[in-house]
């Protein structure tokens, strides 16, 4: 996936206080992002686990869970920002899950 300033913006319960962003350099970073987050999520929820493991189906879940999640992505040809939904994070976090697994 290319170099292109990825901001994720979320809001993880329907408690407008919860809403936050996160920025990264690229949207590859922005998915590791998002897989950091439900994996210190499940390390909460199981903290004598030394080895969590989840499928792509547990990700998707987390996703879904969340009260909102979208991304704006650097466009270089029109100087600003695209959005981008849930299902566009979902297929760009199973593209990179698939990347990462080579």
């Amino acid at each position: 996936m290319d170099n292109r300033h990825t901001i994720i913006l979320m809001q993880t319960s329907q408690n407008r206080s919860t809403r936050t962003f996160m920025d990264y350099e690229s949207i590859s970073q922005a998915m590791d992002g998002i897989c950091a987050l439900y994996e210190r999520k499940l390390k909460e929820i199981n903290p004598a686990l030394r080895n969590i493991s989840y499928d792509i189906g547990d990700l998707y879940n987390f996703i879904d869970g969340l009260a909102d999640l979208s991304a704006l992505v650097y466009e270089h040809s029109i100087q600003g920002y695209l959005p981008y939904d849930r299902q566009w994070i979902k297929q760009k976090t199973l593209q990179r899950l698939k990347k990462l697994a080579r």
